[in-house]
């Protein structure tokens, strides 16, 4: 009898991909995908600890499947993730939701299958194993990968940083980074079978090679290698840090065949006061420096960037001061999050913060002047041809982005499949653009 495994994933793209290595396991034991809450033999739930609405959504969602469990009760339920790594939220998963079978951290990920045959064989009815940071890198767990024309690679592990606001160091560790040789070994793989799009993971991809790799090779070195690779592809990386993304790395994408003009660099807010209020390490003065020396190398670079809103004691004038920062850069895509609390972190226990209507106000006028700005920069693609890659057709409409993750509605498509072609752009709606293959 055929059986099934549905997972929930909460967070990042680096929980989107380890949820792919969970489902990687599940199929390599003869499991299936399922969307049928009932239907589902294994139900894995990878959390994030990010904020706390995550959190709350994730208890919610486990506590939905108690009435299944008690219909279905050799059903098999996990709890894993950055939630997990926390002690307290562990214990408090164990013993509020007795039935889930396993629960287990991110730095013990790749045992799922140990625990789950534990499970399975009867040699363990409920397993709870939280291990403090192995100072070995994670094994590498074949992937099931369910994210379309693109694949995630993972080149390193941990952060760092210690930005006040962010639990991640706390629940991924320090950096570790994986050997170049092997990266590029999987790169090469994934272009052979098909991908078109490789995106490169790490919480600050640009410290890469500064651990666990003796110092031997850095991100430039790396991206050089990857863009050497045959094929018709595109490479992406995420995330940099300000701090420490490099006038090599900026050299090397300007120079590239296959690395996208698009740099995700997060800001977080425009004002040197709160930047170092959030141990960020950086100036606004140093950030607008590297901006402009981006763009000096890669004129037609798409920037976007992260930015909290609320951050503890801001003040209206230091928000304008983030708002000045977007006119001056003219990003492309703005992410903007409001600040929330997290447990265990030095903001947490600061002083000044900031009441919810004033930090929405805020966040609102912020992304509404962002809406401006790139409705004006998107402008610039009108009567060009670019080159798309086609991801989706639904209803009827195919979807495709540009290698700088512009979405696009292209029309009058005769045959869809996932590939690159070049596209006339006629119109601008919204925030996508609207055209044809010639």
């Amino acid at each position: 009898m055929q059986k099934y495994y549905k997972i929930v994933t909460f967070g990042c793209q680096m929980n989107v991909h380890e949820s792919e290595k969970i489902a990687g396991t599940l199929e390599s034991l003869g499991y299936k995908a399922t969307e049928i809450d009932e239907q589902a033999d294994v139900v894995v739930f990878n959390t994030c600890c990010v904020r706390e609405a995550a959190e709350q959504k994730a208890l919610g969602n486990i506590g939905k499947f108690k009435p299944i469990k008690k219909q279905k009760k050799d059903m098999i339920i996990a709890v894993c993730g950055c939630m997990v790594q926390q002690e307290k939220r562990a214990e408090q998963i164990y013993k509020t939701f007795p039935f889930v079978n396993i629960v287990f951290g991110t730095h013990n990920s790749y045992k799922f299958k140990e625990y789950l045959e534990s499970v399975l064989n009867k040699k363990q009815k409920r397993v709870y194993q939280v291990v403090k940071e192995d100072p070995c890198l994670p094994l590498e767990v074949e992937s099931f990968r369910t994210s379309g024309a693109n694949a995630w690679v993972n080149i390193m592990y941990g952060c760092n940083n210690f930005c006040t606001y962010c639990i991640v160091p706390y629940v991924r560790g320090r950096e570790k980074s994986r050997p170049m040789e092997e990266i590029v070994s999987e790169c090469k793989k994934l272009v052979e079978n098909g991908y078109k799009e490789i995106t490169l993971l790490g919480q600050n991809v640009n410290s890469y090679g500064n651990t666990f790799n003796n110092g031997k090779n850095n991100f430039a070195e790396l991206l050089k290698e990857v863009d050497k690779i045959e094929g018709n592809f595109v490479i992406k990386f995420l995330t940099s840090h300000p701090k420490d993304l490099s006038e090599e790395v900026v050299k090397v994408i300007a120079n590239s065949k296959h690395i996208s003009h698009m740099i995700h660099l997060p800001v977080q807010c425009g004002n040197n006061r709160l930047l170092k209020l959030m141990n960020r390490n950086y100036t606004v003065e140093h950030y607008l420096n590297t901006i402009d020396m981006i763009k000096k190398h890669i004129p037609d670079v798409n920037l976007s960037t992260d930015i909290i809103v609320g951050f503890p004691t801001e003040t209206e004038e230091d928000f304008e001061d983030t708002l000045n920062l977007l006119k001056k850069v003219q990003y492309n895509t703005v992410f903007g999050f409001i600040y929330s609390k997290r447990s265990g972190t030095p903001a947490d226990k600061m002083e000044g913060h900031i009441p919810l209507d004033i930090k929405r106000k805020r966040v609102n006028k912020l992304l509404a002047l962002q809406r401006e700005i790139e409705k004006e920069k998107l402008k610039r693609f009108l009567g060009q041809t670019i080159k798309v890659l086609m991801t989706d057709r639904k209803e009827g409409k195919v979807f495709g982005k540009t290698d700088c993750g512009i979405n696009v509605i292209i029309e009058n498509v005769q045959e869809f499949k996932v590939d690159f072609v070049n596209v006339k752009i006629n119109e601008i709606k919204n925030t996508k653009l609207i055209g044809e293959i010639v």
